[in-house]
């Protein structure tokens, strides 16, 4: 079994998932080799940038050629995901939730959504996008059964805080929060909170500031 770095920084995995897109593109497109500057000018940063966040994970290249495409995602591949699949439930099948599913297991990840959960009678029992819906009171059985370690939690806000404790006791390692209200949960279990109004009004408070430097 491979090494697994640990202590990579997270900007720096947000920049290999995002190369990855990008050669993923490239790929689809017959292109075989890329330079560090040519990936750099796609996502607005250096070419020194580029080399040192894939120098930090151990990947070197022909300088004469580039970096080869498909060793790089798989390179990348291995470091973002290691050498298993991982299964994700959805919390919440409202429209954010079914959106959520739809969009990802379109992407062919070693993420896979495989479980949701929602208390609507309309939904549960139901598969939809080919996910079964289950019932929250099922949580934990589920979550055991089908080895889910990860949860994306997009059900109203007011409930969220209700969830902290069905997911420690289910022994969810990460969780990828939508709602407004922040959830914090105890060492160990991996929280990213998306506050999506919030991301929106910063987005506005930007344009209007450029809007009023562009007027003065």
């Amino acid at each position: 079994m491979s090494h697994f770095p640990t202590n990579i920084p997270e900007k720096t995995i947000e920049r290999l998932s995002e190369y990855r897109r990008t050669l993923l593109s490239c790929h689809r497109q017959g292109i075989t080799h890329v330079f560090s500057h040519v990936l750099a000018g796609i996502h607005g940063i250096t070419a020194v940038q580029v080399r040192r966040d894939l120098m930090l994970i151990g990947f070197s290249s022909d300088t004469k050629k580039g970096y080869d495409v498909k060793v790089l995602i798989d390179f990348i591949n291995n470091i973002l995901y290691g050498e298993n699949v991982m299964n994700i439930a959805v919390i919440g099948m409202g429209h954010l939730g079914q959106a959520i599913t739809k969009y990802f297991n379109s992407k062919q990840l070693k993420l896979r959504i495989i479980a949701s959960f929602d208390i609507d009678p309309e939904k549960v029992g139901h598969n939809i996008d080919d996910i079964p819906c289950y019932h929250m009171e099922e949580f934990e059985e589920v979550v055991s059964n089908n080895d889910i370690s990860i949860v994306v939690v997009s059900l109203p806000t007011k409930a969220a805080s209700q969830l902290v404790v069905p997911i420690v006791n289910a022994g969810i390692k990460g969780v990828l929060n939508f709602t407004s209200a922040p959830l914090n949960f105890p060492q160990g279990i991996v929280v990213e909170n998306y506050d999506i109004t919030t991301i929106l009004e910063k987005v506005a408070y930007f344009v209007k500031a450029n809007e009023e430097n562009n007027n003065n």
